[in-house]
């Protein structure tokens, strides 16, 4: 980047929903901001989580001045531990996205080694070139920010996840005032959220919602399960209130809820009457009807709490017919089928379910589009970059931004790794980082990639066939008959006479090579793999995996 550029970009949140990271730089000087994570779809076989492909970082890791989190989503902190192993930077956040970092932190065994700065909303740091302030913003999760960078080239803004709630659960309001403030002085480039730009109109306040989850407590007749996000404690806290105006006693289910509860509680956000939490094992100890449980998994996930319940497999606890399951959320872009599945399964079991938009049992996060043109219209960019989202989502805002007289001339839509650089007030995209997905499976950090995931696609699709030959390593002959396994592929008892064609051709291929690079086991492996996928697709119209196995005696 040139010494007198202010360059900003981002490695994840622009064309997608998740792994959020942005990047502000101003000659020598980087600031990042948030570092999230994105759950895998269906097409990432194996794959736990997503993260940035950080190598632009790491070439510059000597420029990285710190990191600043928004708030406390998965999507703005998930990555953050896999990001510290290689880059050790402070990280600045607000009191309560500390405390969920935290626990990340300690299960990675990071907590002792990383530098945690306490931020507010009346936080003025120095980076630098860059100055850095900041401005409270309402969302579904408490203590969220957007940040203001003063760079010499003028305001850069960052909204983070917002919307604009004028009854706050917690009256912890946005602050309008500061933000009009900010505009008035002039915003160059302002980088804008984009979830919600198809919704018109406003979000409802979340304090709507604490009634009708109330009212759906006093309706139910047996066990309550409700899922929420883990991380949206305001939700939470409605939730505790509900079941303690009709008496019941509350059970966590899911690592998460019961983590982010945790903290949320030791520091202040929660206030859960003693005596009302008890263990899940204690459950028959009362009346079905003194009985509510708090559970993760509603987004469907195949290891929440709640997929498990629905399939009876979670240990201790059960669902029966007339209980009453409640989503207290919707389903994220992407995770609508494996909602649907988990509901198929609850109504299975005799559950009461209730779920779906017009329940009322569920507001948004993410500013619509009159918060949306609110935002733009308070600060009042020259610039504008809508970030966090799909490209439809981009597109929407962009037209959002033209309605209150932003030049289109002056407005970017990008893709991870596409830099906007700004010299003399002037903004133009001009090239692009390297930026990407990083795979975690297990343990492994990026060793799964896209030739991985294509071998294990095709395993599920369509199977594996081995051929295991036995050869002799003077002669090329075969010692044995060649042993062909057949998994996913025909089922073996039923494909007796195919097998013997496989064992037939394999006999015929090795012979033709006896003599001729009979030292060349490559050769050997390729020449079987190849005239047995011919065979099969011919007999089948398939395409498993073969995989041949050359053993010399």
């Amino acid at each position: 980047m040139n010494t007198n550029t202010l360059s900003v970009f981002a490695l994840g949140g622009l064309n997608e929903i998740g792994k959020n990271m942005y990047v502000i730089q101003y000659g020598d000087d980087i600031v990042i901001v948030d570092c999230g994570s994105k759950f895998p779809d269906e097409s990432s076989l194996g794959v736990d989580l997503i993260i940035q492909d950080i190598a632009y970082l790491k070439e510059n890791r000597e420029k990285i001045r710190g990191l600043l989190v928004t708030h406390g989503h998965e999507d703005h902190i998930g990555g953050i531990p896999y990001f510290l192993k290689q880059i050790n930077v402070p990280v600045y956040a607000t009191r309560l996205t500390l405390g969920l970092i935290k626990i990340k932190l300690k299960e990675h065994g990071l907590l002792r080694n990383t530098d945690l700065q306490l931020i507010n909303g009346d936080s003025s740091l120095n980076f630098g070139t860059m100055d850095v302030t900041f401005f409270k913003t309402n969302h579904s999760i408490p203590d969220c920010l957007g940040i203001v960078f003063h760079t010499p080239e003028g305001i850069v803004v960052h909204t983070g996840d917002f919307k604009f709630d004028f009854t706050p659960i917690n009256d912890d309001y946005a602050d309008i005032n500061k933000m009009a403030e900010i505009g008035s002085k002039g915003v160059l480039l302002l980088l804008s959220e984009s979830t919600n730009a198809e919704r018109p109109g406003f979000n409802p306040s979340e304090r709507i919602i604490g009634k009708k989850i109330e009212e759906e407590f006093r309706k139910a007749r047996k066990k309550i399960f409700i899922s929420t996000f883990a991380s949206n404690v305001h939700r939470v806290q409605q939730v505790v209130d509900a079941a303690y105006k009709t008496n019941r006693k509350l059970v966590l289910l899911g690592r998460s809820m019961v983590n982010v509860v945790s903290v949320a509680e030791e520091l202040g956000y929660l206030h859960i009457p003693e005596g009302m939490i008890i263990e899940k094992q204690d459950i028959n100890q009362f009346d079905p009807e003194e009985v509510a449980i708090l559970c993760t998994g509603s987004q469907g996930e195949a290891m929440a709490a709640l997929s498990r319940l629905s399939t009876s497999n979670f240990r201790q606890v059960e669902i029966h017919p007339d209980d009453t399951v409640i989503f207290a959320s919707s389903p994220i872009p992407g995770n609508e089928k494996n909602v649907t599945q988990v509901i198929d399964n609850l109504l299975h079991l005799g559950a009461n379910v209730i779920y779906g938009s017009g329940t009322g049992l569920h507001v948004s996060g993410h500013a619509c589009q009159e918060e949306l043109k609110l935002m733009l219209t308070l600060m009042k960019p020259k610039y504008f970059m809508p970030i966090h989202g799909e490209f439809r989502m981009l597109h929407k805002h962009r037209s959002l931004a033209e309605s209150v007289g932003i030049e289109l001339d002056n407005i970017f839509i990008m893709n991870n790794g596409d830099v906007i650089e700004i010299t003399g007030g002037e903004a133009r995209q001009t090239k692009s980082v390297h930026s990407g997905h990083i795979f975690v499976d297990g343990l492994g950090i990026g060793d799964v990639g896209n030739v991985v995931l294509r071998d294990r696609k095709l395993l599920s699709e369509e199977g594996i066939v081995i051929i295991v030959v036995t050869i002799n390593r003077k002669n090329g002959e075969l010692v044995s008959n060649p042993d062909i396994i057949s998994r996913g592929f025909v089922y073996r008892r039923d494909a007796e006479e195919l097998m013997q064609e496989v064992n037939e051709l394999v006999i015929k291929k090795v012979a033709e090579l006896q003599g001729v690079n009979r030292n060349q086991q490559g050769i050997v492996r390729q020449t079987l793999k190849k005239a047995t996928e011919q065979l099969l697709y011919v007999e089948t119209k398939r395409r498993p995996m073969i995989l041949p196995v050359v053993i010399e005696v």
